[in-house]
């Protein structure tokens, strides 16, 4: 079906409208054009363009597409603010549900600490009106312009405030699910009742069911709507933004201190880790700069932070004497930001803060502890307002080895690897040399800590053929020295098989208990999916469990 039948047309423009449905190629190739694409689809820069677009208005409208699309055996897939492959159709015969109509934050309960929320309300319009209130939202990695409803139900969905807040899939709280038979499931509390505190039972909880580990990526039906469990915010109203674009900055209370703090190695890292969940400090912990590459951090925060600079000086700044002892302190390190609810709190904090440090061997970095620099780094962290550095080398990149565990495993089995693959491959050119240690990670992705990850940057530049096949080949280089030792799947995995041939094939190859998983996802699917409406981000495999 290369085009819809006008039948169904307008069978769907009868439920949205004219003014909400397109055929017209330019814009259905702007839903197609999408983050890490090329190293999808052979080099394209485009995945398979939908049928057509829709911008429902309501739950209501939702279901009506739904049910639509199981009577004229379509497949459909829910779009939100997007962030790469996972966001667009996979397919034929599908079509795209926008809903960036659907953008109200319809509740902010103080007392009990939750927002209710629609598919298009993003992290920094729920945190500017949370922060009204003494609250505060989980932002993901993906920044401040992700769908806070997205994050919670359908992917990842963890970033720098994990370790105090939760990461996504622990802060949602009631939902409405359009299922992918046309039925609304409403969890919680909010199918007795009207409250949405709740995103459990009666009776057992749905949620593995409806999210599970990476979510369903809009692939099993379409979440309408979402409470989202909201933290403490110790700070003012209004965070208070200061500077010229692009060098802005934030001044708040002397409740909060930013540190980036360095190691003598890996297993010192570890150490402190454990020893920071234990103490239950920090309201940020993550190893943010450092995806632009320990040989180059340094130098980048200088030009972020310095206007009379710009990436062309980076070869100057690198010779610079103080640049290469900044460079040296934070080659092994990530940043702190405390915030007390109180002096003494902050204080105590910070005490046990300098004595885990002492206790490591660790330090605090001390470029990073002037002024200006702390300013830009609680912005950054507390906001994630700068994610268009992800891109600032060759125009795109890609994240491998986000792999979760314990800190020790992490950063003994997980980095070393990370680090040779990834060398190996930066010195055929094809992707930018940044150093092999590109590692963002957040130092715990789930609430309270307990288990961290590491993701290593790949540069490469998305308008030319030979670095976009260098990043491939990283890529399944990457993916392979996974597999070969039994690692679960990462984000690099999604890059390389989401619509090669023979996906289904390597989902079956899987090492137990990942291929148990998708065996379940399937038998889930078959259950809640019989006419198979759902495109093919939710990964099944083959055969049903017996």
């Amino acid at each position: 079906m290369e085009t819809l039948p006008r039948d169904i047309y307008r069978a769907l423009e009868d439920i949205v409208g004219p003014d909400y449905i397109t055929e017209e190629p330019a814009t259905l190739d702007s839903y197609a054009y999408q983050l890490d694409a090329e190293t999808s689809r052979g080099g394209s820069k485009f995945l398979p363009r939908p049928l057509a677009a829709l911008l429902p208005g309501s739950t209501e409208d939702v279901q009506a597409i739904v049910r639509a699309c199981n009577r004229f055996k379509l497949k459909y897939k829910a779009y939100s603010t997007g962030w790469g492959v996972q966001s667009s159709t996979r397919g034929e015969d599908t079509i795209q549900l926008d809903l960036r109509r659907m953008d109200h934050i319809l509740e902010i309960d103080e007392k009990n600490m939750y927002a209710v929320v629609e598919p298009y309300v993003i992290a920094s319009t729920l945190q500017a009106e949370a922060m009204k209130h003494g609250l505060n939202c989980h932002i993901i990695g993906a920044g401040a312009s992700h769908s806070v409803l997205a994050a919670a139900t359908s992917f990842m969905g963890t970033g720098p405030d994990a370790i105090y807040m939760g990461w996504s899939p622990q802060t949602m709280l009631a939902l409405e699910w359009v299922m992918p038979n046309g039925e609304i499931m409403r969890t919680g509390s909010l199918s007795t009742s009207k409250n949405w505190f709740c995103g459990e039972g009666p009776g057992p909880s749905i949620r593995g069911i409806s999210r599970g580990f990476m979510g369903a990526q809009g692939g099993l039906g379409v979440f309408t709507k979402c409470a989202v469990k909201l933290s403490a915010w110790p700070g003012p109203k209004v965070m208070p933004i200061e500077g010229q674009i692009p060098y802005y900055i934030t001044s708040l209370p002397d409740n909060f201190k930013s540190h980036t703090i360095g190691f003598p190695s890996w297993k010192a890292y570890a150490d402190a880790l454990f020893k920071l969940y234990d103490a239950e400090i920090g309201y940020i912990l993550h190893r943010q700069f450092n995806m632009w590459g320990d040989e180059l951090q340094a130098a980048i925060l200088k030009i972020r932070t310095d206007s009379s600079y710009s990436l062309e000086d980076i070869d100057r700044l690198l010779e610079k004497p103080e640049i290469q002892k900044q460079t040296e302190e934070m080659r092994i390190s990530f940043q702190v930001i405390l915030a007390g609810q109180s002096m003494a709190d902050l204080n105590f904090q910070e005490r046990a803060l300098d004595e885990i440090l002492a206790e490591t061997g660790g330090w605090k970095v001390a470029a990073m502890e002037d002024p200006l620099m702390q300013k830009w780094t609680m912005l950054y962290l507390l906001k994630l307002c700068y994610k268009s550095l992800n891109f600032i080398y060759g125009g795109c990149y890609a994240g491998t080895y986000s792999i979760k565990g314990n800190p020790d495993w992490v950063t003994s089995a997980v980095v070393p690897v990370a680090k040779q693959v990834m060398g190996e491959h930066q010195k055929k050119g094809m992707i930018a040399d940044t150093g092999c240690d590109a590692m963002m990670s957040s130092i715990s992705d789930i609430g309270g800590g307990g288990r961290t990850w590491m993701e290593q940057f790949s540069f490469y530049d998305p308008a030319d053929k030979k670095s976009i096949e260098g990043a491939l080949e990283y890529l399944k280089a990457a993916v392979e020295s996974s597999r070969v030792r039994g690692w679960p799947r990462s984000y690099d995995t999604d890059y390389v098989e989401a619509f090669g041939p023979g996906r289904v094939n390597r989902l079956n190859n899987m090492p137990y208990p990942q291929r148990a998983i998708l065996q379940w996802q399937r038998k889930i699917k078959e259950a809640i999916d019989p006419n198979n409406t759902g495109e093919g981000s939710y990964s099944t495999s083959e055969d049903s469990p017996k």
